[in-house]
């Protein structure tokens, strides 16, 4: 029988991989890529301090119990000869083909040897389909191959560079090999902040859904995820994000009761956040009107992939003409 190692994008998914019953080991890869820094030049233990930093500081964990889940599961991945079959499981949303692009990366610069690498990715979501489905699923999967692993290696390399037309220019090359990875990345590259006012395409959807009625976190949070083409932001980055529009100077959301909102910390993910109303300040309305910026207001301090966004190194997406422009030229 052939011994395999699965690894998908999370929990979830590995829970119904596990009862679809085809056996092997799983791995869940874990990481929320669109959120914080990964910079270039990093072997992977070195990044996966770096993440585990970030996720401790944003509040999701205790660094070293972070940063030992995550040694353990590059352990696992370093292990692969071990196995005749690698299988990745993953979705068409921006979280999953970072992680992806990860992976292939890093298989990109091994020596598989007798270790067969397969693929299994599809606008389907994992987590949400039946054991009995993700059977089928497996048994048609397919052999990744060379220019696949190529193509995610310069696509893992564009996303961690420190200057993001590197995205713009790879997605201008051909990457057909890899068919929904190259509306993830325009998905990242829509994270970074508008030159109209300063707000990314996820906290203009928040902003616009709140002066819609949308007040109660919980239905605040469904609403957003229902304007994607594809869902990737769980719950634990949607609240930071609204904790980053009103944790600042001039916030642009509060609590119904003016407080500031800040999101829950682990490992205390409470439903009474969920449950808060919110509301937008007069600032808020101003920078949804595009009367002001976001950024001349309260600055930015904020990772993307490679991309350290300050005020005096500012990159932003310009939505109507889809390109990445450095603020000022």
């Amino acid at each position: 029988m052939s011994k395999r190692l699965h690894i998908t994008n999370g929990d979830a998914a590995a829970d119904v991989i596990r009862r679809a019953g085809i056996g092997g080991e799983i791995l869940p890869w874990n990481d929320v890529l669109h959120d914080g820094p990964v910079p270039s030049g990093m072997a992977l233990n070195k990044l996966s301090a770096v993440r585990a930093q970030f996720i401790a500081e944003i509040g999701w964990g205790d660094v070293g119990e972070v940063l030992a889940d995550f040694e353990t599961r590059d352990r696992c991945l370093r292990s692969f000869g071990d196995f005749d079959e690698v299988v990745l499981w993953f979705e068409h949303d921006l979280y999953d083909q970072l992680q992806l692009l990860q992976l292939l990366d890093f298989f990109a610069g091994e020596d598989l040897g007798g270790t067969t690498l397969t693929l299994i990715c599809a606008a389907e979501f994992l987590g949400r389909s039946s054991p009995g489905r993700l059977a089928e699923r497996f048994a048609g999967r397919e052999t990744v191959h060379a220019d696949q692993m190529e193509v995610g290696r310069r696509g893992w390399t564009a996303f961690r560079s420190s200057n993001p037309t590197a995205i713009a220019a790879f997605l201008d090359e051909d990457t057909a090999v890899l068919p929904l990875l190259a509306s993830a990345l325009t998905r990242h590259l829509e994270q970074f902040p508008s030159p109209t006012n300063g707000l990314s395409r996820s906290e203009q959807q928040i902003l616009e859904l709140i002066a819609a009625g949308h007040s109660v976190v919980k239905d605040l949070f469904r609403a957003s995820q229902e304007r994607e083409e594809a869902e990737f932001a769980g719950d634990a980055s949607f609240a930071i994000w609204v904790q980053r529009l009103s944790d600042v100077p001039r916030p642009l959301v509060l609590f119904d009761d003016s407080t500031t909102i800040h999101a829950p910390r682990h490992p205390d993910f409470d439903l009474a956040f969920w449950k808060r109303r919110v509301k937008l300040t007069e600032a808020g309305q101003a920078v949804l009107r595009s009367d002001d910026d976001h950024i001349r207001l309260n600055g930015i301090d904020w990772w993307l992939g490679g991309v350290h966004l300050r005020p005096e190194i500012l990159w932003r997406w310009n939505p109507v003409r889809r390109t990445i422009e450095l603020d000022g030229e």
